[in-house]
């Protein structure tokens, strides 16, 4: 897509929100064509919209229950600036948010899967709700959004955080994460969102830092001295990539800009991206599993500066090169016999790419599609949350205690 095109869809979406303000808070910024996309990176971002819209069911869920997974696929297009009804995509993207907006329960909880399930796919729903009401204003998305975000509220824990069912009880990172950016994206969109609610979420990620001493109770002068990253738990169980990841998203949707632990978390995450090796060429393989990297690209993205710069062509070109581009070309029979036991026997079916963990089948393949696909779209900034700058009221509006 040629630059003035996407500066003037992009300006055409930032309409739907800017009764919020925020036109005149964010810097409308187009993809640097330069370094962040290159030829064969957007040709690998066309493959997955296409794969993601010829496996799509009449539905919109691409046999899929999830509606989180189903959320994702709707991501993907939004991402690369497709919107309800309109464009080539335009209708795949209806049909996945038709089916979210129908499946919603009187309650406003967006699961039809097991109940262990439901902030999962509540969060990861809400969330992408809200961008699409961001770019349409769809009174219809509005209406569901209301009532999913008020569902938020009513069930976060007395700590801050929130649980895996639809109660009110607190639960580890990846649940308050899930729920950090369905806010934010609701502010993104203009809607109100209680700033009590917020300080207690960054009250509560705050919590889940845990520094390599061993010691949290420590001034925080000391801990400000040594390395440490974001959880899962609150005591410092299970330090991952993906979590160091989430906790900075966190912080930076919330509008902390300036906490000491974004910098902290960030080095787990550069390093972990300096050392990940690229997949064999065309198995569908990521450089981290489908979760981990939608938090890396995102955390990466958010920071910014020379870490951007520096990071994220590494993880657009293993995203490009590992894309399965039919079964037949050039891929050994190892492979081949993978793919089939994930659900894909069909020679030719190219454009895809594999979740790598959680999640495996027809699923791991629309999540692992999806990811791939917003990740490679990242740099067109068509999303509402990936406008480029600080928008300044957040931090103010969102003052949770240091």
């Amino acid at each position: 897509m040629c630059r003035d095109l996407l500066v003037a869809t992009l300006v055409v979406g930032l309409l739907a929100f800017s009764d919020a303000g925020l036109m005149s808070r964010c810097r409308v910024v187009a993809a640097d064509d330069d370094w962040e996309i290159t030829p064969e990176s957007q040709a690998a971002l066309d493959r997955g919209l296409a794969w993601l819209a010829a496996n799509q069911t009449a539905a919109g869920n691409w046999e899929c229950n999830d509606l989180g997974l189903v959320a994702t696929g709707a991501l993907a297009f939004l991402s690369a600036g497709h919107t309800p009804g309109s464009g080539r995509y335009g209708d795949n993207v209806q049909r996945a948010l038709d089916y979210i907006v129908t499946n919603a329960k009187p309650s406003g909880l967006l699961n039809i899967a097991a109940p262990q399930r439901d902030m999962y796919n509540h969060g990861l729903a809400t969330f992408v709700l809200g961008q699409a009401y961001g770019m349409t204003a769809d009174p219809r998305v509005g209406r569901t959004l209301d009532r999913a975000l008020k569902l938020i509220a009513r069930t976060q824990g007395p700590g801050g955080g929130w649980n895996y069912q639809a109660l009110p009880q607190d639960g580890d990172l990846s649940l308050c994460v899930m729920q950090a950016k369905a806010l934010r994206s609701a502010v993104d969109s203009g809607l109100d969102i209680s700033p009590a609610v917020i300080e207690k979420a960054i009250a509560r990620v705050r919590l889940h830092y845990f520094p390599k001493n061993g010691n949290p109770g420590a001034p925080e002068a000391e801990l400000r001295k040594v390395g440490g990253q974001f959880t899962y738990n609150t005591g410092g169980g299970n330090a991952t990539v993906a979590m160091a990841a989430a906790g900075v998203v966190c912080m930076q949707e919330f509008g902390q800009y300036e906490d000491w632990r974004i910098a902290k978390s960030m080095e787990v995450v550069t390093k972990a991206i300096e050392a990940a090796k690229p997949q064999p060429t065309r198995t569908g393989g990521m450089p981290f599993d489908a979760y981990t990297l939608y938090y890396v690209g995102q955390s990466l993205y958010q920071v910014g500066g020379q870490g951007w710069r520096d990071h994220y062509p590494k993880l657009r070109d293993c995203l490009t090169a590992s894309q399965i581009i039919g079964q037949g070309k050039g891929r050994g029979k190892d492979a081949r016999k993978k793919d089939k036991s994930q659900g894909n026997d069909e020679d030719g079916d190219e454009g895809h790419w594999l979740a790598g963990a959680h999640v495996d089948g027809k699923p791991g393949m629309l999540y692992g599609t999806s990811v791939g696909v917003f990740i490679l779209a990242i740099p067109n900034r068509y999303l509402p949350i990936l406008q480029e700058g600080r928008i300044d009221d957040l931090q103010q509006r969102f003052t949770g205690a240091r």
